[in-house]
């Protein structure tokens, strides 16, 4: 899977969602395809940890929900603006990547999973239990004003996920360029040999709290788009189903290709939509697809794709 292949595949992604958002302008497409994006992100950015840094983190929904949470309280002050509440609740993600970052970085393999799992719980605990202020069980209360931003009525479905979309490419380009970057190569080092890493004078622990920080900031942002997508904000965003859930996207796209999270993310979740459709036993059945899946490809979907295609330009190499 060469890097030109990737990028006209991310591309065609792009435009066919919103082709497809705009010219079917059917709310319940509209809102699949938003749903794809806001989840896709949050895919993406776990994998920079997982795939990446080779961190596997049980808890990356401390962050889609605290950016959520952060981005609906400051909205429902109506005292600042959509961007100032962005960059409010992304600056909150931050100051919680760090200070969970410098403990969670100091374990390794398993002991660091569960460690980032009990800061996500914390951090639910905290939600549920504060009632006056997140409404506890219930979330945000009278949800989150969705006032005009930049002559984009917010409040309009087709204009909201053109804005989710635009946010989502964005933030896919700064991903790709992360991973790319001699950071990002870096990074790489330290997931296959931190050992060796370090002896060749990589700040290895510096490193791993950089991508904690980043991992923390994408994931805030998905979840600022999902507080504006539903219009509020509630305790699931910070549930351990959610990290679950991101961990199963990235495994069945794949953590070795850049896209595969994505692939993983649109897969999940339209299986997840049709067969909650068609039977009452939804979590059995979906359960029983994503084990066939897994068992079937032992990989990604995008991994698997990789394999073949490397092994095709290498048949046709040695043929010629």
């Amino acid at each position: 899977m060469t890097a030109r292949l990737e990028w006209l595949l991310g591309g065609i992604f792009a435009a066919a969602v919103i082709a497809a958002g705009l010219m079917l302008g059917d709310k319940s497409v509209i809102d699949v395809l938003m749903r794809l994006s806001i989840f896709g992100l949050l895919a993406l950015s776990l994998n920079l940890l997982v795939g990446y840094t080779g961190l596997v983190s049980f808890g990356h929904a401390m962050f889609f929900g605290l950016g959520a949470y952060a981005f609906g309280l400051l909205m429902q002050t109506n005292a600042v603006s959509i961007p100032l509440a962005a960059l409010l609740a992304i600056g909150a993600a931050c100051l919680w990547g760090l200070v969970a970052g410098v403990l969670c970085i100091r374990l390794t393999e398993i002991y660091f999973s569960f460690l980032t799992l009990a800061f996500q719980m914390l951090l639910y605990s905290i939600i549920v239990g504060w009632v006056s202020l997140t409404g506890g069980d219930q979330g945000l209360m009278g949800g989150i004003p969705r006032p005009p931003f930049l002559g984009v009525n917010l409040a309009e479905p087709r204009q909201l996920f053109v804005l989710t979309v635009i946010v989502f490419v964005l933030c896919t380009l700064a991903l790709r360029q992360i991973v790319q970057s001699p950071y990002g190569f870096a990074l790489r080092m330290i997931r296959d040999n931190p050992e060796r890493a370090r002896f060749l004078g990589v700040p290895v622990q510096r490193y791993k709290l950089q991508a904690f920080i980043l991992y923390g900031i994408f994931g805030a942002i998905s979840g600022i788009l999902m507080s504006l997508y539903v219009s509020g904000a509630y305790p699931d965003f910070a549930f351990w189903s959610t990290s679950g859930d991101a961990i199963i996207m990235i495994m069945l796209g794949g953590v070795t290709v850049f896209l595969g999270p994505l692939v993983g993310a649109v897969v999940f979740q339209l299986l997840n939509d049709n067969i909650s459709r068609v039977t009452e036993h939804h979590g059995m059945v979906m359960g029983t697809v994503l084990l066939a899946i897994v068992l079937g490809l032992r990989k990604g979907v995008l991994d698997v794709l990789m394999d073949w295609w490397n092994g095709r330009r290498h048949a046709e190499e040695k043929a010629s």
